[in-house]
């Protein structure tokens, strides 16, 4: 039986990542938890430490920053579900690789058309975790701005491609694909 793909927005610390969890633990026991962050400072790194608490101890970590998708196939054979989480951190981690802007958006639509190339193969259940940026306020500087255009972006064609989106709030989540 093919994999679905499941995407799961939400605001910060709206319980986007323990609802994806609790998904992937209903989705079978080999679980691979592709994780973006990197731990760059003190509270990253905290961060980092109570979210792995929070996973099964029997299940795969893969830490990758960026070029998940090729990182996701190297590793996920046999796994009942990968969850990547999450996208937002991919964002900025691709931002923050000192490239001028243009070509960051090509090296982002690169990561994108890759990882979306990775999940239609649906080899295993995707769980995917990213932000909704787009409900505030205009952000003041162009950068602020790309980044939150950029995301929409990714959260459009990955809501897209999923077979199911969740939107967290209050740590509730509300089915709306």
């Amino acid at each position: 039986m093919p994999g679905k793909i499941i995407l799961v927005l939400g605001g910060a610390r709206s319980g986007k990542s323990s609802f994806a969890v609790e998904l992937a633990s209903g989705l079978g026991r080999k679980v691979l938890f592709c994780a973006t962050a990197e731990p760059l400072d003190d509270e990253m790194r905290a961060r980092i430490e109570a979210h792995k608490k929070t996973r099964p101890s029997s299940w795969t970590t893969l830490e990758s920053a960026t070029n998940i998708a090729a990182a996701i196939g190297k590793s996920s054979a046999g796994h009942d579900a990968v969850i990547i989480d999450c996208m937002t951190l991919l964002l900025s981690n691709l931002l923050g690789e000192g490239i001028p802007l243009s070509q960051c958006e090509q090296s982002v639509a690169r990561e994108m058309e890759e990882l979306l190339t990775c999940l239609g193969k649906k080899e295993s259940n995707y769980i995917i975790v990213s932000n909704e940026v787009g409900q505030g306020l205009v952000p003041e500087n162009g950068l602020a701005r790309t980044y939150r255009d950029m995301l929409g972006k990714i959260n459009q064609q990955l809501a897209a491609c999923a077979d199911e989106v969740y939107l967290m709030v209050a740590r509730l989540p509300v089915k709306i694909k």
